[in-house]
């Protein structure tokens, strides 16, 4: 067994997007998962079965503190505190060399040395990324916060700290769908999570951070045939459970919306175009759709 307490220091790169990372967070101005200030993310979420605080500070310049505070001891098994929040801040994700490859392109190229270091926020869990997909599966942003959030109240555990746990696959399972159309799910996306939350639990279908392209390939196929999940969410759940670097996001609404910024046309391209533009930008789709995504949000935002 191990303290309640554990604690890591990582070094950051010159370029970390602070205020990338801490936007990602800062979804749901109600904060009942999640509490964001300048400088500091407190996220309740379960680890290793135990409701947890995961506090990440970013106090002194160049680096992240990364304190976790679980409600009870938890056994030293499964990912490491540096690897998940390695894994949780992008410090992994090959963005120089991204960068590097598209410095020329006469589209994407002043982009993103305007958001140099921009990485792919990622979620506490895999499950956490899958079902946030699902939720958020042809509505707009601001609707899917709002089933977040009742999602999280209705099945969330709660952390001493106050706030709720994103819940996990073993407290979808102790649902019905009845109490999740009552958060706001549709029928068929409440038979969905709970299909997901079903194989998870039963056949370990989204395992632990970290494991090699071929899995995600097999994961992928895996995920594509269970009933209500398209190629959008499971693209968006690898991009965010895992960080994998080549989803393509063609089907996106706010990607097209930022290529066609981009090239100035009078319409978004189709998923079909839009998938044929992305497929030039292999391996690395998934950093670009961040920072199409980000482009577009700061067009928006003046």
């Amino acid at each position: 067994m191990r303290k309640k307490t554990a604690e890591v220091v990582l070094p950051l790169p010159v370029d970390f997007d602070r205020e990338a990372f801490l936007d990602f967070h800062r979804r749901d101005v109600q904060a009942v998962a999640e509490r964001v200030d300048a400088k500091r993310l407190d996220k309740a979420f379960i680890w290793q079965q135990i409701p947890a605080l995961l506090v990440v500070e970013f106090n002194e310049p160049g680096q992240a503190r990364i304190v976790l505070k679980p409600d009870s001891d938890v056994p030293l098994t499964g990912v490491s505190l540096e690897s998940f929040a390695r894994h949780l801040l992008g410090l992994d994700q090959p963005t120089q060399e991204f960068e590097a490859k598209v410095a020329d392109h006469p589209l994407i190229g002043v982009l993103v040395r305007s958001q140099a270091g921009l990485r792919v926020p990622q979620s506490a869990s895999p499950f956490e990324a899958l079902s946030w997909a699902i939720i958020g599966q042809q509505i707009s942003v601001a609707a899917a916060v709002s089933i977040r959030r009742r999602f999280i109240l209705a099945l969330g555990r709660q952390h001493s700290s106050g706030l709720y746990c994103y819940p996990d696959a073993s407290d979808v399972i102790a649902t019905d769908a009845e109490t999740l159309k009552a958060c706001g799910f549709s029928r068929s996306k409440a038979d969905c999570l709970l299909s997901v939350a079903q194989a998870c639990l039963a056949e370990s279908l989204l395992p632990q951070i970290g494991i090699p392209e071929n899995r995600l390939k097999t994961l992928q196929k895996t995920l594509l045939d269970i009933r209500g999940l398209g190629p959008w969410s499971v693209h968006y759940a690898l991009l965010r459970g895992y960080a994998r670097m080549d989803g393509t996001l063609h089907g996106d609404v706010a990607v097209r919306r930022a290529i066609q910024q981009l090239q100035g046309g009078a319409t978004p391209p189709t998923a079909r175009e839009a998938e044929a533009w992305l497929a030039d930008f292999r391996p690395w789709r998934s950093l670009l759709a961040a920072h199409l995504w980000k482009s577009l949000s700061l067009i928006e935002n003046g």
